[in-house]
């Protein structure tokens, strides 16, 4: 890990989706001819509150705690993963991280659990709370703003990322105090808020040993946050388990907007992450987890991209594929890998023009989902191609999706020729085993069994089938004259209401 000095701060203070002022770059050769790197010290408190006592358990916290325990450890921070953690507990792992946090160069806690907001102030939700807790809030829940501020005092940056934006699992009417003698203020309905503190600091004076914070939230401010399906990871855990590996090279401004897209369209634009930040250095980190390969590894770097242009395309034009998602029944990010594949610069930005890009893709997409089952192959390779390209459009990976319908069809051209003379010798086989037939009904009628020679003749005309289209009408009137012979000859079975003669091939 190292830090890069700004030399103009005002480059990096776009709108929040463009930058967070901090870069997560693995040693990238640009900023090392530009800047003196030394090497870091990073400290990690991961923390996740399932086996809540009095109010809603959450069944996914456990599992994002240890998942991001251990995606830290490999990022080279020395964590430490705790959960179901009570009042008395939690304090304490909070002011031991604090002093451990001493001579470290960045602190980085995760938080995965009950959140709730209050007369302007975030706590985090022990799991004994209970209703009565919140008339002495800040003793028996944790004031967000006091951890930030003793890490201020011991640490140089501070990351924090709260998963905690749930709906609030106290009563609607319950009424938080600071203290028992404090105000009361209502429960925020929505989630967390922008934690106080979290300023610019381009004006702190030289001797400000911060060097800022980031507080991440895995929901925009006043919006609760999904825990997702039960057993797995949170929508935003498992954004940030997908998408930090990315800062092998990439800013870390890029990899948070890649996971404010990645929650954004795997919750069907129901939640989208926020970020709180105030750094004035640039952070690098210079070793991160492994990278998917193969397939999974093509599909994962197109869509890191696709959420990146996401990012950059205004709410109007959002809110139009999310509609035209919604109302043909297509995948959010198949649409959107679609607009990516246009190119940004190409998007109409004309609304009737775009929704008939949409429409006609759409339908398309429609086309393609509809006959994914009708697809049958022997071939385990095509299998595989074809398979990894669904995948890559349900991904919005469309470039990559093509990729694999390419691979599929050289697989196809390959064996093209092994087909051919495949085919070949079914057809040889086929009219080898129709001769036979017709032999053996040759036979039957010298003994003047018409009706088995009839359908032996009936064999040979299917098995002669595609094969030769004279023969097997050859077959055909052979079958009725055996049929005449034994004294039966249906219309259908007849080209004519006379009786019929063989009719040798010419």
């Amino acid at each position: 890990m190292a830090f890069v000095g700004l030399s103009n701060l005002s480059r990096l203070r776009r709108a929040w989706l463009t930058a967070i002022v901090a870069a997560l770059l693995c040693l990238a050769a640009t900023a090392l001819a530009v800047a003196e790197t030394k090497s870091l010290k990073g400290v990690a408190l991961i923390i996740g509150q399932s086996n809540y006592l009095h109010i809603a358990a959450l069944p996914n916290p456990a599992n994002d705690a240890r998942d991001m325990a251990k995606m830290l450890t490999d990022l080279g921070f020395d964590a430490r993963s705790v959960t179901d953690r009570d009042a008395t507990k939690l304090k304490r792992d909070l002011e031991r991280f604090t002093e451990d946090a001493d001579g470290a160069d960045v602190a980085f806690i995760y938080y995965s659990g009950h959140g709730i907001e209050a007369g302007g102030e975030n706590y985090l939700v022990p799991v004994d709370a209970d209703v009565p807790s919140l008339k002495d809030a800040g003793t028996s829940l944790v004031p967000i703003s006091a951890v930030m501020e003793a890490l201020k005092k011991t640490v140089p940056v501070t990351i924090m990322l709260l998963d905690a934006c749930r709906t609030n699992p106290f009563p609607a009417d319950a009424m938080v105090r600071r203290s028992p003698t404090a105000s009361a203020s209502p429960i925020g309905a929505g989630g967390l808020e922008p934690v106080r503190g979290a300023k610019a600091l381009g004006n702190a004076p030289a001797a400000d040993a911060s060097l800022g914070t980031v507080v991440g939230f895995a929901a925009e401010p006043g919006h609760p946050a999904l825990d997702g399906a039960a057993g797995e990871n949170s929508p935003y855990a498992s954004a940030l388990l997908r998408h930090l590996a990315a800062m092998k090279g990439t800013e870390f401004g890029s990899v948070m907007r890649m996971v404010t897209e990645e929650v954004y369209l795997d919750t069907k634009a129901k939640q989208r992450p926020w970020i709180n930040e105030s750094l004035r250095r640039l952070l690098y980190f210079g070793v991160a987890p492994v990278e998917p390969t193969g397939d999974d590894g093509l599909i994962t770097g197109e869509r890191r991209q696709l959420l990146l242009t996401i990012s950059g395309l205004p709410d109007p034009k959002r809110a139009q594929v999310e509609l035209a998602s919604l109302q043909e029944g297509v995948p959010l990010d198949a649409l959107y890998g679609v607009l990516k594949a246009l190119g940004t610069e190409k998007i109409p930005e004309d609304p009737t023009d775009l929704q008939k890009v949409l429409d006609a893709q759409a339908e398309r997409l429609k086309k393609m989902m509809s006959e994914r089952a009708a697809l049958r192959t022997d071939d385990p390779e095509i299998k595989r191609l074809v398979a990894s390209a669904d995948k890559a459009i349900g991904q919005g990976a469309i470039v990559t999706a093509r990729k694999f319908l390419d691979d599929a069809v050289g697989r196809v051209e390959q064996t093209n020729d092994a087909v051919d003379q495949a085919e070949d010798l079914v057809k040889q086989k086929r009219l080898a085993d129709a001769a036979i037939y017709a032999r053996r009904a040759d036979a039957s009628g010298l003994v003047f069994d018409y009706k088995s020679a009839a359908g032996d003749y009936a064999k040979a005309f299917s098995l002669a089938g595609k094969w030769d289209d004279k023969l097997r009408w050859n077959y055909k009137n052979q079958e009725a004259e055996a049929l005449n012979a034994y004294g039966y000859a249906p219309a259908t079975s007849m080209r004519c209401s006379t009786p019929l003669r063989p009719i040798a091939p010419s």
